[in-house]
């Protein structure tokens, strides 16, 4: 499938991402207001399909320098099992400041796997922090 993604928020399908994020566990309790405020405050990464379609959609906050954090990472139906939530998830990875940032976190209850093959270790014994470090401190 061909596809492209996007940091242009006036082509996000707003309504669908409402409806999509409070149909999950981590979103079920999101107003209409929270979702315009979490849109207007992150990065927002928009997939697509070759028609416009929005397919696909994830935020992420960051300081560009010591901490970024990765939110709502969703697939839309019916193009769920596709791929598609790689590959949105390694353009983010791959955005020169999210390369540079010390630490990327994100919280799972359920996608462990799929984010551990992109480098993310759980955090301690927290049940859903992940994170990619990538600066060991010397706490000797």
């Amino acid at each position: 499938m061909d596809f492209i993604i996007s940091e242009d928020k006036s082509r996000l399908n707003v309504r669908k991402i409402h409806q999509e994020v409070t149909s999950v566990y981590w979103g079920t309790n999101r107003t209409w207001e929270q979702t315009l405020t979490t849109i207007e405050k992150s990065i927002c990464f928009g997939m697509y399909a070759e028609n416009g379609e929005q397919i696909a959609y994830a935020r992420m906050i960051t300081d560009g320098l010591t901490f970024a954090y990765l939110m709502d990472v969703i697939v839309f139906d019916p193009h769920k099992g596709k791929g598609l939530g790689k590959q949105i998830i390694q353009y983010i990875l791959d955005r020169p400041d999210v390369k540079q940032v010390n630490t990327v976190a994100l919280k799972t209850m359920d996608a462990h796997s799929f984010y551990e093959s992109f480098g993310f270790k759980r955090v301690g014994d927290s049940q859903m922090w992940m994170s990619i470090d990538r600066v060991k401190y010397d706490l000797t």
